[in-house]
């Protein structure tokens, strides 16, 4: 069976559909605002008139390259391209600004790479008893480890724990916007239906780390010459070995990360990796360099948004639970061609099973070498002066905007959080835990509310079940022994930058 599901893609077609998706997966998660889940989405019905093989192993080659898409943007331009490379920004661009664009764009490759195919090892050998657990998981648990991700990104980031917490709860009363769920009663709405379903994550994240960078720019009067890029001798891009075993203990804890939360339903890329980020730098010999241009941070966001990819396919192909939005899309994918995801998978369609595997592997090996294969066009971004730059980048931002529901409201929320980042900068405020609290705050208040459900009301459960308690513990322990750093004066308490 394994090896007619490997034999299965080993043909001309399907190799060329896993090519052409990755490579325009990773076009479209260049470009910020064009989301891999978009991309999925607008490809979905292409795959109607192809076999189950074919067609979702253009899905998967989608899923992959704009997963690390986002890295190019991130690095060259200080913009997110997608939601999970918002970590990439804090020390990739820095490095580009240094003149080592190259440098930085090759760590960040290689390590989407390693930390996709780990957990492609994991998908494979360890699917069916991690899914078994994070099925067990209920509302208890999914409102304590929302909560504990939440309170360690704004309980340590910044330069105090008030800022981290502030920003926070920013981040939580945007996402309060809307409906609530379960009861459907409109919050914060002022009368516009525009807000009825809440305000987009992806105009807010536009406006967070794209506009306000250009506004902040723009604000500048420092005429800036044009950024040197460093030459592309692989010597110089630092591939020694002894490098790379450096951070062999960071890349395995970050892709371990990233493929745990990818396994947990509704997190993904965009939590998992500013938690590696920040875990990187709690256990780094030098945190203070963090934000300024380390490939430590590289190495750890990188490796652990592309391990949330394999992580969020755990649950879909094993119970029919998709990890992550994008992974939402695939379900419907796999259904449209009569499959059904789910414990009897493996058994029914074990040929597509490693058919998929194989397409997963081969568009990793696609990935990487479209990436290299196009470095030195995507360096060279850097050359083109900022007058002329930042025009085009506020141009992507507003189509990028637009092109999410076709709404000019989208744009002007975009514009809105724009100056809001700006203000925030300005503020010594740090974005990031905004960001993760309107990311969260969804996942925290219907957990919440479905617990106390089950619960009568009573909130002793969340306490009592033997994970849920842990975790809250656990996140009790980190803002208190973060407010008892702040306190010391000798302590400069940071663990993510401040923008």
């Amino acid at each position: 069976m394994l090896l007619e599901g490997i034999l299965s893609v080993l043909n001309l077609q399907t190799l060329l559909l896993i090519t052409g998706g990755t490579l325009l997966g990773i076009i479209i998660g260049s470009i910020p605002g064009l989301t891999v889940t978009m991309g999925v989405a607008l490809f979905l019905p292409v795959t109607f008139a192809m076999s189950p093989v074919d067609g979702l192993s253009l899905l998967m080659g989608l899923y992959i390259g704009g997963t690390s898409g986002g890295l190019i943007s991130a690095v060259l331009l200080k913009i997110p391209g997608t939601p999970s490379s918002v970590a990439t920004t804090f020390d990739g661009h820095p490095m580009a600004e240094r003149g080592e664009a190259g440098k930085a764009l090759s760590v960040s490759i290689i390590c989407s790479f390693l930390g996709g195919m780990f957990s492609l090892l994991v998908l494979f050998f360890v699917a069916p008893k991690l899914a078994e657990v994070a099925v067990q998981f209920g509302p208890y648990e999914y409102f304590a480890i929302a909560l504990f991700s939440l309170t360690l990104v704004a309980g340590l980031s910044g330069d105090s724990l008030a800022r981290g917490l502030v920003a926070a709860g920013l981040g939580l009363t945007v996402a309060f916007v809307g409906m609530a769920p379960i009861t459907a009663f409109p919050r914060f709405t002022f009368g516009w239906s525009e807000l009825d379903a809440g305000i987009s994550l992806l105009p807010a994240l536009i406006g967070l780390f794209a506009v306000s960078q250009v506004l902040e720019a723009a604000e500048s009067r420092k005429v800036e010459k044009p950024m040197k890029t460093v030459g592309f001798n692989l010597r110089q891009m630092g591939f020694s070995i002894r490098a790379g075993a450096s951070h062999a203990l960071n890349w395995l804890r970050s892709s371990v990360i990233g493929t745990g939360i990818g396994i947990l339903p509704g997190l993904g890329g965009a939590v998992c990796n500013i938690l590696a980020y920040g875990a990187a730098k709690k256990y780094s010999k030098h945190p203070e360099k963090f934000g300024t241009g380390i490939t430590d941070g590289l190495v750890a966001s990188e490796s652990s948004n592309n391990a949330s990819t394999g992580g969020a396919l755990v649950p879909l192909m094993t119970l029919g639970i998709p990890g992550d939005n994008t992974a939402a899309i695939l379900l419907a994918g796999f259904m449209i061609h009569g499959i059904t995801p789910g414990p009897m998978l493996f058994e029914t369609q074990g040929v597509l099973v490693y058919g998929i595997f194989t397409a997963l592997v081969i568009a990793n090996v696609v990935m990487v070498l479209g990436l290299f294969g196009f470095m030195r066009g995507f360096v060279r971004v850097l050359s083109v002066p900022k007058h002329i730059l930042l025009p085009v980048v506020m141009m992507l931002c507003v189509i990028g905007a637009y092109g999410i529901n076709n709404r000019l409201f989208d744009v002007g929320c975009m514009l809105a959080f724009g100056v809001l980042g700006w203000l925030m900068k300005k503020a010594n405020l740090p974005t990031t835990p905004l960001l993760l609290g309107f990311i969260l705050g969804p996942i925290i208040e219907t957990n919440l509310r479905r617990g106390l459900m089950s619960s009568r009301g009573d909130f002793l459960p969340f306490l009592t079940e033997p994970i849920s308690g842990l975790t809250l513990l656990a996140a009790f322990a980190v803002v208190a022994v973060t407010a008892y750093r702040a306190i010391r004066p000798s302590q400069k308490a940071s663990l993510l930058p401040s923008g």
